[in-house]
């Protein structure tokens, strides 16, 4: 009877043994099942951050991207440019062209220091930037002390004349008080601004660096109006008059002789002259 009990023990043992093992088994299978799944989740949550990562890292180059473009070049010609990859040259009927040059740069850069020099042209193109951008007005370019810009295109507007003049009066009002608060100064410079309104052709020029240009006799007339006229004076055309003259006060100077273009009516835009 003591045999059979003990055989009986024995087998129930093993069989708790067995039982044990299988559990200890069941459990190594679960727990590398488990690993595993944490593994492959890791290496998904790896991959995840690295692809969004990267998506941020291309959409913030592509946003820094589109920003250069935008201070190079006006949001519709981007536009056109990031759709088709290139653009065309269009005409404009009518436009507003106004250039800006200082009297007394040649002495001025004889008497500054070459930081000191691009100081003083930052400070003014700066605020000239600014002024005309509260003026729906596209910057064309800047050619040692002058400043070139324009109203009217590439987004058309009917008020381009006006807006272009209130730029001139504020751009000679910035000159003007900054004058006042440098008396004495090596750098104590005056502003002539020309401006005249007329048909332009624009359009990008170039392949490696863009830029954005106009040409035709309109963009000449307003260089003219520029160095014909006086430091501290908004300097028009009869062509822009014609555009204004119910809204600001002006001077008519006569007939006045402008290189290589004969002799053209001119107005000075006076001070205080909103009406």
């Amino acid at each position: 009877m003591q045999y059979d009990f003990d055989k009986k023990e024995s087998l129930a043992k093993a069989e708790q043994e067995k039982i044990n093992a299988l559990a200890l088994e069941e459990l190594a299978k679960q727990k590398l099942l488990r690993n595993s799944f944490l593994a492959g989740f890791s290496i998904v949550f790896l991959f995840a951050l690295i692809f969004l990562t990267q998506r941020n890292y291309i959409k913030r180059a592509k946003l820094r991207s589109d920003e250069l473009l935008l201070n190079i070049l006006p949001g519709e010609v981007v536009d056109e440019l990031k759709l088709k990859g290139t653009t065309l040259a269009r005409q404009f009927d009518n436009v507003t062209v106004m250039f800006t040059d200082f009297k007394g740069f040649t002495r001025m850069t004889e008497n500054l220091s070459p930081a000191e020099l691009i100081a003083e042209l930052d400070e003014c193109f700066g605020a000239f930037d600014d002024i005309i951008a509260r003026h729906n007005m596209e910057k064309i370019k800047t050619i040692g002390d002058s400043y070139m810009a324009v109203g009217g295109l590439p987004l058309t507007n009917s008020t381009h004349p006006s807006d272009v003049v209130k730029a001139g009066l504020e751009i000679r009002q910035f000159i003007e008080d900054r004058r006042q608060n440098q008396t004495g100064k090596k750098s104590n410079i005056e502003v002539r601004i020309g401006i005249h309104t007329g048909p332009v052709i624009a359009g990008i020029i170039g392949t490696k660096k863009f830029a954005y240009d106009i040409w035709g006799d309109t963009v000449n007339i307003a260089s003219r109006m520029e160095s014909a006229g006086d430091p501290g004076k908004v300097n028009i055309s009869e062509s822009t008059f014609s555009h204004i003259k119910e809204t600001f006060l002006c001077t008519h100077r006569g007939k006045i002789d402008a290189k290589n273009k004969g002799f053209i009516d001119m107005y000075f835009v006076e001070s205080g002259t909103m009406v």
